[in-house]
């Protein structure tokens, strides 16, 4: 059967990684100005030099350069954010940045010159940083307002451009990481239970909001949701193993759950009574929540183990989502668990339960890359490794696909290198072009194909055929 032919090849980056020029033309603060050691490290009071996003790649000013390059690629579809605080500033403001909203025209008319589809994520771990401090995020229902005007203006503004939306990026991770994923300010260790469910049912709210607006100004759009995903498996046959494995799925499946059903499932319902967990939801909030997504999208970079038994197991440094290292299995350098077939286990457990079409919308492998002289006398990146990476998750996609899923396309993250969301080091690359930036600041910014560039590409032309051969 192998991939069908309007599948969509491409790459994905988020505008805080990669954009830079971070107070130009209008631009307000978001939090990402004041993270600059990513999740891990402590925020800062105001922006500092340190910080890597603040420049990002400069793909601010060098858009055009990249998207020819992705062009040369063969990208059909092009996964990209737009960094709220360049529409709205400060976040509540009355009336749009207009110099913002003119980049994004400029940027959404280059991908459409070269025949690729923007994808757009609407908020992708950037909150504006005065709604952060002046609202505390999403756990203000006020933030429902301020999302949906500003969706409503770009979805206005970008209507005959865009097409694919994502509300949230990886909307699942507010439970661990609140401030990034939902523009918290209070810290972690002093939220309540209810406070950190009732900002998710605000963005739940918010994301159904949005595709009720998408659907109305064009029927056309395709609104999907985003999530982290991450297959979890028992560490031993241990039945209490499995119900573990069961419980820890609740707490990841149920934010598709919601945004594919339109309801709270039962689980949740038991989980919220047992927990003491209150949540004011409205009969006109629950109706706002039929307004249920086209389709799911997901990340997908490693598999965790969850057993009942917490001496057994160690947990995986790299997991986001907690959960307990699987011994059987090969790690990044960054302690993140490399399971081809969990991409198609996956699939397959989505497709089983929404009947919904999927996106992969990031996949990828984070390694430190080192910069040589090619044969043909040009620098590059010997990244078979990559490569190797890539082929696997992908062979796997292919067999999911003979499974009868149906999968709308797969943009690799970071398809150029950029800044790392989680340790924000720009050595942590997933690029198939070379950013010549160090984490100290130095570098030229100028761009190199790497190995992996022409090996996509190939398998772009080939619409995955040539996933076969040897590298």
């Amino acid at each position: 059967m192998g991939f069908p032919e309007n599948f969509l090849w491409g790459g994905a980056v988020a505008a805080n990684q990669c954009e830079g020029a971070y107070l130009e033309d209008g631009k307000g603060l978001s939090i990402q100005d004041v993270t600059p050691h990513g999740i891990t490290g402590p925020r800062t009071k105001e922006p500092t030099d340190d910080n890597m996003k603040l420049v990002g790649i400069d793909f601010y000013h060098r858009y055009r350069e990249d998207l020819k390059l992705f062009a040369e690629m063969g990208f059909k579809v092009f996964r990209t954010s737009i960094a709220w605080s360049r529409i709205f500033p400060k976040g509540d403001e009355e009336q749009p940045n207009e110099a913002g909203l003119k980049f994004y025209d400029d940027l959404f008319d280059e991908c459409r010159k070269y025949g690729m589809e923007p994808l757009v994520t609407l908020s992708h771990y950037e909150t504006p940083l005065y709604l952060a401090e002046e609202y505390d995020g999403w756990i203000n229902p006020k933030m429902i307002g301020f999302y949906e005007k500003f969706v409503t203006c770009v979805f206005r503004r970008y209507q005959d451009k865009v097409r694919y939306w994502l509300t949230f990026n990886e909307i699942n991770s507010i439970l661990h990481e609140p401030f990034l994923s939902g523009g918290i300010q209070t810290p972690k260790e002093q939220l309540t239970e209810t406070q950190l469910f009732q900002a998710v049912h605000h963005e739940f709210v918010a994301s159904a909001m949005a595709v009720k607006i998408g659907h109305h100004i064009n029927p056309d759009f395709q609104i999907g949701c985003m999530v982290l995903s991450m297959p979890i498996y028992p560490l031993t046959p241990n039945p209490d193993d499995v119900i573990a494995v069961m419980e820890k799925d609740h707490l990841n499946m149920f934010f598709a759950d919601v945004q594919v059903r339109g309801a709270y499932p039962g689980y949740m319902n038991r989980y919220f009574r047992e927990h003491g967990i209150s949540l004011k939801i409205t009969e006109e909030e629950q109706r706002i929540l039929k307004n249920t997504v086209d389709f799911v999208s997901f990340s997908y970079y490693m598999s965790i183990c969850e057993t009942a038994d917490k001496s057994l197991g160690e947990s995986g440094k790299g997991n986001l989502l907690g959960g307990v290292r699987n011994p059987l299995l090969k790690e990044s350098e960054w302690g993140w668990q490399i399971d081809p077939k969990g991409l198609r286990y996956v699939l397959n457990t989505f497709y089983d339960r929404y009947q919904k079409p999927l996106f992969i919308v990031e996949n990828g492998l984070g390694a430190v890359d080192k910069l040589v002289m090619g044969m043909d006398g040009n620098k590059t990146v010997e990244d078979d490794y990559r490569i190797g990476y890539l082929r696997d998750h992908l062979k796997q996609v292919e067999e999911a696909i003979e499974d009868g899923v149906p999968v709308m396309g797969y943009t690799t993250w970071g398809c150029i290198d950029l800044v790392s969301a989680s340790t924000a080091e720009l050595k942590k690359r997933y690029g198939f072009i070379y950013v010549d930036r160090n984490d100290d600041g130095s570098g030229t910014l100028e761009r190199y194909k790497k190995k992996s560039f022409y090996w996509y590409q190939k398998v772009i032309a080939t619409n995955g055929k040539s996933l076969n051969e040897h590298i």
